[in-house]
Formats: C-alpha cells, sequence, structure tokens
C-alpha cells in the first residue's frame, strides 16, 4: 500500500458565494489547483499557512490537534474553504500546517470517497452523486 496523491482545488467560499450572486466576477474568485495527499488517519484536512493569503482567507482561532506521536498542540483553524475533488465540492475548515495540503476524513466523507489503498486512488462510493446518512 502506498500514498494517495490527487489534484484538488481550493476555493474561497465568500468569493465563490458573492460570484454565484452576481457581486462578484467570476474570474475574481480567488482559488488554488494543487497537489494533495488523502490523510486517511486525520480527521480534518490541512493546508500550509502559505496559501492563505492566495486564497484569501484568514485563520478564525486554534483547535487542539492531536499528532501521530501522540503530542497535542493548539493550532490555526481556517476560516471555511471549498474543497473540490472529481467533481464534488463541499466547504470545510482546515488546519494551518506544514509544508503540503493534506485531505482528511471529514472531507471524504462529505463528498462521499473511498481510500482505495491497494491503487492508490479514491473512488467515489456512489458515482451517480454523493450521498450523506443523516440517520
Amino acid at each position: 500500500m502506498g500514498e494517495i496523491r490527487v489534484q484538488v482545488k481550493l476555493t474561497n467560499v465568500v468569493d465563490d458565494a458573492l460570484a454565484r450572486r452576481g457581486q462578484l466576477a467570476a474570474d475574481q474568485v480567488r482559488s488554488i489547483v494543487t497537489d494533495a495527499m488523502i490523510d486517511t488517519g486525520a480527521v480534518r484536512s490541512v493546508i500550509p499557512a502559505s496559501l492563505l493569503d492566495q486564497l484569501g482567507i484568514r485563520t478564525r482561532g486554534q483547535r487542539m490537534a492531536e499528532f501521530a506521536d501522540g503530542r497535542t498542540e493548539n493550532v490555526d483553524i481556517t476560516e471555511p474553504l471549498l474543497f473540490e475533488l472529481l467533481d464534488r465540492d463541499t466547504p470545510d475548515e482546515a488546519f494551518v500546517l506544514g509544508n503540503e495540503v493534506l485531505i482528511g476524513q471529514t472531507v471524504l466523507e462529505k463528498l462521499d470517497l473511498l481510500a482505495d489503498c491497494t491503487r492508490q486512488r479514491l473512488v467515489p462510493a456512489h458515482p451517480e452523486g454523493p450521498i450523506s446518512k443523516v440517520k
């Protein structure tokens, strides 16, 4: 088994909403397409601090994060941003850490995507579109 890497589009949610309302030109919506690693062991996603200015988003506070080595630390958390993978999108917050984008379980669950570690790819659980459980 190896790591799963994907292209993800990250978009400023406020810009996206203003553009949909006709209050901002579509070419002014700040977004980035970048390489990301799927981290099935993480609940939250992570983006590096270098992307905050490019996306025009800010941190909105801190949350306690537990790392793989067991240590805990208060970490900055972003305002919501839009994650787009495999023609599916969802708004979510992200921890501000490190130097690469990591996609955690929260985004994968909301997009109804499964990690196929053997083939090193993401697979839609429901190819016709995401289905969210509400029970």
